[in-house]
């Protein structure tokens, strides 16, 4: 068993171990949500154990969350991790290629949150000074293809359709890579201008970025 943020896991030999950024991440999501009077959605792509869905939906009792991965390994897993911790009347695990899991779920345009622990490790990296992280987990869990960016590209593209106006995307990133991620957002021009959550150490490795639409002009305050 694996204890992330307030709850014990079920881990499994070819699924990622959550590490200390990702409980940031969670931390900094709960935060955020938890702070609405309503009930919220959160989509939690890459998924894995479940770990954030979990992690955020215990903090947050007025949270759902849909959660998806890729492997079906990974899927068991993170159901598994739901039903134990009887969540799954507030859980929904898909499986199937980032977003495209849950195009059957209608939830474009209705999520408050999207968050996401991707892979983000280059591919020759992984293949050198990184090669040891291979060797009890699975490589799908930390390949982000030639720059390491393939599937955050990807994510903040696809998120925005899935996010109301003023919901918000978070996600991790690799060490060092905290002003090609403020590019890829700003490229998309559907996000308002990022922040960044940082490290006990002062590393920036959580991305935050509100979908445009959320406030009223001139006030700062929600529509």
């Amino acid at each position: 068993m694996h204890r992330f943020m307030r709850v014990e896991l079920e881990l499994a030999p070819d699924v990622l171990v959550p590490r200390a950024e990702t409980e940031l991440l969670g931390r900094t999501a709960a935060a955020i949500l938890g702070e609405q009077a309503h009930e919220t959605i959160q989509i939690d792509m890459c998924c894995g154990s479940g770990n954030l869905a979990v992690g955020i939906v215990s903090e947050c009792p007025r949270a759902r969350a849909w959660a998806a991965d890729l492997t079906d390994s990974t899927v068991s897993l993170a159901r598994r991790n739901v039903v134990r911790l009887a969540l799954q009347d507030r859980i929904k695990v898909r499986q199937g290629d980032l977003f495209a899991a849950i195009e059957g779920d209608g939830l474009h345009g209705a999520a408050d949150m999207v968050v996401c622990n991707p892979p983000y490790i280059s591919s020759s990296r992984l293949d050198s000074e990184s090669a040891h992280l291979l060797e009890n987990e699975p490589r799908e869990a930390f390949d982000g293809g030639p720059y390491g960016i393939s599937i955050l590209q990807r994510l903040v593209r696809d998120a925005a359709a899935f996010l109301k106006p003023g919901g918000w995307l978070l996600f991790e990133f690799g060490e060092g890579q905290d002003r090609q991620i403020a590019t890829l957002l700003s490229r998309t021009k559907s996000y308002e201008t990022p922040t960044f959550a940082v490290t006990a150490d002062g590393q920036p490795r959580v991305a935050m970025a509100r979908k445009h639409g959320g406030r009223v002009p001139g006030t700062g305050s929600p529509a």
